[in-house]
């Protein structure tokens, strides 16, 4: 007699340069329960290592993108809080892939599910789509950039409207507070990310690596010292280029340019 199949809680699918990860612990609401925050470590450590994958899209499986730390597991005593923060920090790991992340957000991401939400590149949303942060509510604080991040995302005020009352916000609301790119339909949401993929996979491939270090290494910089960041990064990469490999890609954008027109 054959023993119960075991469906793993996270789930890949490459194809033309894209890995579509999906989180797949939907009875659960894809809360980060060891097994699956060590499975995330993984996945991107994975998909870092294989030189065919330029750019990952995010989501969960069911009604939720993740509704964060699995309380249930830390209630049992499993582990504790502390130990689960700082243990396979999903954050971090998700900042072990060098290309860009793009955040496909099928419905809630609470809590460590906003954390991770705000690991991404860009963010997509389907109209199902709520983000709420009850740190606060649990009685805990956040370890994976969510303090620092929303209020540099949203600006100060609304940040701590979010963080100190634990309510959500709609799909609706992130998108006119400027937080996700754009909303679309549930059906449309892998569709739209897989396009805006294939945009970014037609920059030049070490530029497009570059560039999103560029950006995420001033950001975390005063306004100074990321002009000055820029400036080294430009100098080490603009004098590899040749005038030859400059016309051909002006060509290229004079075309593409055209057919966008059209």
């Amino acid at each position: 007699m054959s023993g119960a199949t075991t469906e793993p809680v996270i789930l890949v699918e490459k194809s033309g340069g894209v890995a579509l990860v999906t989180l797949n612990r939907p009875n659960a609401m894809n809360a980060l329960s060891g097994e699956l925050r060590s499975a995330i470590a993984e996945t991107f450590e994975a998909l870092e290592a294989d030189p065919e994958v330029r750019a990952v899209i995010l989501t969960g499986a069911g009604k939720a993108f993740t509704a964060g730390l699995d309380l249930k597991e830390l209630g049992s005593g499993a582990s504790t809080v502390g130990s689960a923060v700082n243990d396979k920090d999903p954050v971090t790991s998700i900042g072990q892939f060098s290309g860009p992340v793009i955040g496909a957000i099928n419905g809630v991401a609470i809590t460590g599910g906003f954390e991770l939400a705000l690991a991404c590149d860009v963010l997509i949303c389907s109209t199902n789509a709520r983000f709420a942060d009850t740190h606060g509510r649990v009685g805990i604080l956040p370890g994976w950039g969510l303090s620092q991040k929303l209020s540099r995302v949203l600006g100060i005020y609304r940040a701590k409207e979010l963080s100190l009352t634990g309510n959500f916000l709609s799909a609706a609301q992130a998108y006119e507070w400027g937080m996700v790119n754009r909303v679309v339909e549930p059906d449309e949401l892998i569709p739209t990310c897989r396009k805006l993929a294939e945009d970014m996979l037609s920059l030049i491939p070490d530029c497009l690596v570059t560039y999103k270090k560029l950006i995420d290494e001033g950001f975390a910089e005063t306004f100074g010292e990321s002009l000055k960041t820029e400036r080294r990064f430009t100098s080490e990469r603009n004098q590899a280029v040749d005038a030859g490999e400059i016309e051909a890609r002006r060509e290229a954008i004079r075309q593409r340019g055209q057919q966008q027109k059209n």
